[in-house]
């Protein structure tokens, strides 16, 4: 039987915050496997190599880089474009099963507009030419636009490998993404990385639920911004017989997890660093319980490069970068509004925190002014 009241109760800004820290680990470090994160995230965003272990730092108790490094090299996470047809990390098992789920939302970002200047293009084909050329043979991104330039001369490399990473479901290989290491993007088949088939079908119920776990309360507008997916209502009243309803502020209907943290909105929220791109802060259509209109404007570039950020009270407050200056490292930390006293020395303990994790040694936090009113 549906849990439902006539009038389901209104949760504030301030408890949908407090329950999503709770769930993206961030109201207190969890003594979990980055594995264990990994899947409970379901997947990092990870178009910057080094932003998930940022990640992982921010969420996990004593995390070491390696662990995670250790992960690519066995392949139990893999790098691999799924939500919102952008690079995540995830475990293999997720890989398998998140892609074929997502794949309607990676076939409408390439859309008709792109096979129209593709002439003589087929998917099929496209595939097939992929899977021959990558047939137990890694290859980089540049071979594959050498070898597509020569199948279908004539026509723009790019559009076609766009397409390529579309219709073929590829992973980024290491060295690319391990700790210390650099390289350009390296691809081969998700069914040759893993040695196993993707999931035969796919499984919205699921990527709800897995939603819900990781970023709910939510909406149905919410859960279409973090999976790119739409028409996701059906799934969600398929569900309602397992689920709670809520409401925002502003009477949005939210769904839930019974058994899911929804801590009291006054629990404690300590700083916290975001890396770049992080799910924390992309996976809503309503972000307003971790970002405000001010910050959110000024986080988002017109490359659509998203900087780390850093939380006071659960909010974002500012953003942050490491600088090298000749064999100097520091952290940058630059504030969207002032900052009180302790507020600062919360910043600049946790700030210190991080760059010894990012340059063991370093040292110099340096809280910038923000900017003037």
């Amino acid at each position: 039987m549906a849990i439902t009241s006539a009038r389901p109760a209104t949760l504030s800004r301030r408890a949908l915050n407090r329950a999503f820290l709770a769930r993206q680990l961030l109201l207190e470090r969890a003594p979990l496997t980055a594995h264990a994160v990994v899947e409970h995230l379901a997947g990092l965003q990870a178009q910057a190599p080094q932003a998930p272990y940022v990640g992982l730092w921010s969420r996990t108790r004593d995390f070491a880089p390696e662990e995670l490094s250790a992960l690519l090299l066995d392949r139990s996470v893999v790098r691999v474009v799924v939500m919102r047809g952008t690079v995540h990390l995830v475990t293999a098992a997720d890989c398998r099963r998140l892609r074929p789920t997502v794949q309607p939302c990676l076939d409408r970002a390439l859309g008709s507009r792109v096979w129209a200047q593709l002439e003589g293009v087929d998917p099929a084909g496209l595939a097939a030419a992929g899977r021959a050329w990558l047939d137990g043979t890694p290859r980089s991104a540049a071979e594959l636009a050498r070898l597509l330039e020569e199948r279908w001369p004539g026509l723009d490399r790019s559009l076609l490998g766009n397409a390529l990473r579309v219709v073929l479901p590829m992973v980024q290989i290491p060295p690319r993404g391990v700790w210390g290491r650099s390289g350009q993007p390296v691809y081969a088949t998700v069914e040759d990385w893993l040695s196993a088939p993707q999931a035969p079908a796919p499984d919205r119920e699921s990527l709800v639920r897995r939603y819900l776990a990781a970023f709910g309360p939510a909406s149905v507008a919410d859960m279409g911004t973090w999976s790119g997916l739409t028409r996701l209502k059906d799934t969600v009243d398929a569900l309602r017989g397992e689920l709670l309803v809520f409401s925002d502020e502003s009477g949005t209907e939210l769904l839930d997890l019974p058994d899911a943290p929804r801590p009291d909105p006054d629990t404690p929220a300590p700083v916290r660093f975001l890396a770049e791109f992080d799910n924390a802060i992309l996976s809503h259509a309503d972000r307003s319980r971790i970002i405000g209109a001010e910050s959110r404007r000024r986080i988002m570039t017109r490359n659509a490069v998203i900087p780390g950020t850093f939380l006071v009270d659960g909010f974002v407050r500012g953003t942050w970068r490491k600088v090298k200056e000749g064999r100097a490292v520091r952290l940058a930390v630059a504030p969207h509004s002032a900052l009180s006293a302790r507020e600062r020395e919360e910043v600049e303990r946790e700030g210190a925190a991080l760059l010894s994790f990012l340059a063991p040694g370093a040292e110099g936090v340096e809280v910038l002014p923000p900017p003037a009113s």
